[in-house]
């Protein structure tokens, strides 16, 4: 079996869950592939090193790759898909962060939870992906696609910004507000859930368009189908605003066009078989925690 290994931090749980990947890995003769930029942070702040392969970009890997695992939270596994992009690499997070919600492998239990990975004991979960164009742009051209979610926003300024959007050519409305998320059921769980957008189930084929602290108290969330093809422009007081792709951020100028649409392949996430998307409402949301559920 080949295992993809990637994270951003060495401290003392990282450290001791990738030590742990290393011996499970020598006990049962799993070839593992360490991230580079990970390979260097693990040897400059924990001292540790190894005779593993590494790999820094996405070409370094390819379909003979079994797994991608990730150590850290989800942004760290929002990271990852950078490396997986079209492979159809399967990618399980080890959660060490506040809240785990796509990063869900339990780190007590690590030992023999990733035994049961190598009998094949888990189920693949295929996620929709949001692809990015941006014309006379190219901070995106390498990787234009978002797992979670696509956001604009303001910059260098208090003052609100104007998010003119269309929905297959047709106008829908334009935001007065601090910025406009476009999410997809994967990304409802996060950005867009703390600014008040709705939850999607994974399965759903939607997404959602939720605006930030918007002006008008009128301008409600909005669910719509994921075939349907967005656009947005934006002008304000500065002559530049921020898009973001997931923790990935760049300025652009105002007025220029920003399409947004379903990409053409998917992400794949492993997950035990008795893992669920409402069983982690349940446990990550707090959802029946009432006393009448007791």
């Amino acid at each position: 079996m080949k295992i993809a290994i990637y994270g951003q931090s060495a401290d003392k749980i990282s450290k001791n869950i990738f030590l742990e990947l290393l011996s499970i890995s020598k006990s049962e003769n799993i070839i593992l592939l360490i991230e580079k930029k990970y390979n260097s942070i693990l040897l400059h702040k924990s001292e540790i090193s190894h005779t593993h392969k590494l790999f820094s970009t996405y070409e370094d890997l390819d379909s003979t790759v079994d797994l991608m695992i990730t150590i850290g939270g989800d942004g760290t596994l929002l990271r990852s898909i950078t490396f997986v992009r079209d492979l159809g690499i399967p990618i399980i997070g080890i959660n060490t962060g506040r809240l785990g919600f796509l990063a869900t492998l339990n780190q007590e239990l690590l030992n023999v939870e990733l035994k049961k990975i190598l009998k094949g004991e888990f189920k693949i979960e295929e996620r929709s992906l949001l692809e990015v164009r941006v014309n006379n742009n190219d901070d995106f051209s390498d990787f234009n696609f978002a797992l979670n979610e696509v956001s604009v926003g303001r910059k260098n300024t208090t003052s609100m910004i104007e998010i003119k959007t269309t929905l297959n050519g047709e106008y829908l409305n334009t935001y007065w507000a601090d910025g406009l998320i476009v999410s997809t059921p994967t990304g409802s769980t996060g950005y867009s859930l703390s600014c008040g957008g709705p939850i999607m189930t994974p399965s759903s084929q939607t997404f959602s368009i939720t605006p930030i602290a918007p002006h008008n108290l009128n301008a409600r969330p909005l669910v719509i189908s994921d075939e349907i093809k967005i656009e947005l422009s934006v002008e304000g007081r500065e002559e530049t605003h921020l898009l973001s792709l997931d923790s990935r951020i760049n300025s652009l100028k105002n007025n220029v066009k920003i399409k947004i649409k379903k990409a053409n392949y998917k992400i794949k996430l492993a997950s035990f078989q008795n893992n669920s998307f409402y069983k982690t409402l349940r446990s990550k949301l707090l959802w029946g925690e009432d006393r009448r559920n007791i």
